[in-house]
Formats: structure tokens, C-alpha cells, sequence
């Protein structure tokens, strides 16, 4: 017999943007409706620029009590992104999908829009509190990966246990032929370095096709350095695909590339490995590195082109290896499931 408890799922969303994080909520959404909980899910915009705007983003959630909806008792609230896990409930959880990594591991770095100034410093130093009050006061922490699990002890001081999050297309990807190009499905920003992967096209013995399914703010300045590069007529950026049409391109790929800056997690590395995909990344992508193991499932590389271009030519010249690191990596994923994650968060 199922109790069934009422459930506020509470996030921070950035208007106009959908990525990762968002399909994420969704998931856990219709998993605890279908365990037989009853479940809504809270959402209050995110500003950050200027950054002073944060500690009002942070306030409006510190001054929001979920304890009831309604009249009615909520039993359980589970946070995710920063500031989220400022909301008032006795009985409140955090499954953390990222801090906000500008004030921490992006600090000092291109990343970041903080430096170093005083007013800059306040602000970050205000996060760090924030954080530590919000996160101390749930009764449990878990993390999407051990990589944001190792950021939480490293930076707070905090433990936490890691709880893998399944792809939304986790029971409709499929295996095709490994076909002749390199796939990348990830959104057009800073962070996710297609320039790399622009940079390690040119490199390549091999002119395979290179096709880009996502948007954002980046894409522009990619479509300049591909022309730069001369390679127009190898690479598509496809914008946004359909359902459909995203299943087919893992389906038919050759590899897929993924080398973020120190991910979180990357559901395009699990997606991948769904399709029996081998994925090439670097040993600086962070969460990528839990999944991808060298030579084995895909190649892990230093982040540069040369190494990135001899390790794509590899398996772009080898179908057999290709398939054969491409299987390796599906029972990897194979075990990851909203039963696993609603058992933890729930109990």
C-alpha cells in the first residue's frame, strides 16, 4: 500500500530557457504521480544580472513557507537549484543539480561575471552564506552526480549522496548503423566548448560531417569560426529537433562529442550510451568522467584540438571500434531509473 504524501518540487527558471535541468523536474514530476504521490511543482524566476538582483532571487524564496497549500499539510518539499533550497519546510530535501557555479568553481574563470572587487566579493561571500543556511537545514542531501557531490564538501563542507537522474528518452533510444558523422546535442553556450570541437574538425584526416542539434547564445559566434576554419559545408547547425529527429541522430552516429567545462552531470553522455554511442570528451569535463572510461566506452582527451581530432579519427575510421566502445557503455546507464531516485528521495 502506497502512503501517499503531498510533494512541492521547487525550482529556479530562467525565463525563455529549457535545457537539462528543467527536463529534469519534469521527470521527477510525473515519476512521483506515477509512484501515486500527489505532486506540484513550485518555479520562481532566477535574475542574476546585475548580481545584485541574486539576493533579491534568494529573498523571495527564503520568504516563501511551504508548510501548507491551501490549509492543507505539505509533507515534503524537495529543492533542486540554487536558491530553491531557501524555501521554508520542516521537512525539506535537496537533490542538488548545481549551485550557482559563477560564485564557485567558474570563480576566476571566463565563466564567471564576478571578479574581483570588493562589491563582487560581498556578493559572493552572501551566496556562500546562503547556500550554507539553506542546504544545513534539509533533512537529507542528495546531488545528480559525485561530481556536484565533491563541489558541496569541497566549497561548503557538506556531505551528500549522489543520485543518478535517467534521460527523459531513456526507453526510446535505440542502436543504428554507425554512420558517418560526429553528433553533438547540447545547448550553444560558453561552457560546453564547441569551439573545441570546431577547432578539432579542422584537424581531422577524416572530413566526416559534423551535426550541432541545440540554440543559444553562442551560435553565431560558432558559425563565424566554422566559416574561419573552412568548414561551412561540413558543419549544420541544426537548432532545435524534434523528439524524433534527436533519437535518429544518436541512432546514426558515428561518436558523439561531449566536452563541457567540468559538468554536473550531462544527460548527453548517458543519451549516448543509450544508443550504444561511444562519446568523446576531456579529462577536465567533470561529471562526463563518472560514464566515459578511455579507450573502453569512448576516449577521454586533454582538452585540445589535435588530441580531440586523432581520437575522433579513430573511430571515424573504424566502424568496428566504434560499436565495440559504443556497447560498453550501455550497461553503464542501463540501471539508472526514476524507481531509484523517487526510492531515495522518498524513502
Amino acid at each position: 500500500m502506497i502512503n501517499q504524501k503531498r510533494i512541492v518540487i521547487c525550482t529556479a527558471q530562467v525565463p525563455f530557457v529549457r535545457g537539462g535541468a528543467e527536463y529534469l523536474v519534469e521527470g521527477l514530476r510525473d515519476a512521483l504521480r506515477a509512484a501515486g504521490h500527489q505532486v506540484d511543482v513550485v518555479a520562481l524566476p532566477f535574475q542574476w544580472e546585475p548580481l545584485e538582483r541574486i539576493a533579491e532571487s534568494a529573498l523571495s524564496w527564503r520568504l516563501l513557507d511551504l508548510t501548507h497549500a491551501n490549509g492543507v499539510p505539505v509533507d515534503l518539499v524537495i529543492s533542486t537549484k540554487f536558491p530553491s533550497y531557501l524555501v521554508r519546510h520542516p521537512n525539506k530535501v535537496v537533490w542538488l543539480v548545481h549551485q550557482h557555479r559563477q560564485a564557485y568553481d567558474w570563480y576566476g574563470t571566463p565563466l564567471s561575471d564576478f571578479v574581483n572587487i570588493p562589491e563582487h566579493r560581498q556578493i559572493r561571500e552572501a551566496i556562500f552564506r546562503m547556500d550554507r543556511l539553506g542546504l544545513e537545514e534539509c533533512q537529507a542531501r542528495f546531488t545528480i552526480s559525485r561530481n556536484v557531490s565533491e563541489r558541496l564538501r569541497r566549497f561548503n563542507g557538506l556531505t551528500s549522496t549522489p543520485l543518478y537522474p535517467p534521460s527523459r528518452y531513456a526507453d526510446q533510444l535505440w542502436a543504428g548503423s554507425y554512420g558517418p558523422y560526429v553528433f553533438s546535442s547540447a545547448r550553444l553556450d560558453r561552457a560546453k566548448r564547441l569551439d573545441l570541437l570546431l577547432h578539432a574538425a579542422a584537424h581531422m584526416h577524416h572530413p566526416v560531417p559534423i551535426f550541432l542539434a541545440g540554440s543559444g547564445p553562442e551560435r553565431e559566434r560558432l558559425e563565424l569560426l566554422a566559416s574561419e576554419l573552412g568548414l561551412t559545408t561540413r558543419v549544420r547547425f541544426l537548432g532545435f529537433v524534434s523528439d524524433s529527429e534527436l533519437l535518429e541522430l544518436y541512432a546514426g552516429a558515428r561518436a558523439v562529442y561531449y566536452a563541457p567545462v567540468d559538468e554536473d552531470y550531462g544527460f548527453a553522455t548517458v543519451e549516448a550510451f543509450g544508443a550504444a554511442r561511444p562519446v568523446v570528451t576531456t579529462h577536465d569535463a567533470g561529471g562526463v568522467l563518472e560514464f566515459v572510461l578511455d579507450a573502453t566506452n569512448g576516449f577521454v582527451c586533454p582538452p585540445e584540438a589535435a588530441p580531440l581530432a586523432q581520437a575522433l579519427d579513430r573511430l571515424c575510421s573504424d566502424a568496428r571500434l566504434a560499436e565495440r566502445l559504443g556497447r560498453a557503455g550501455q550497461p553503464l546507464v542501463a540501471s539508472i531509473s526514476w524507481e531509484r531516485v523517487v526510492e531515495g528521495l522518498v524513502g
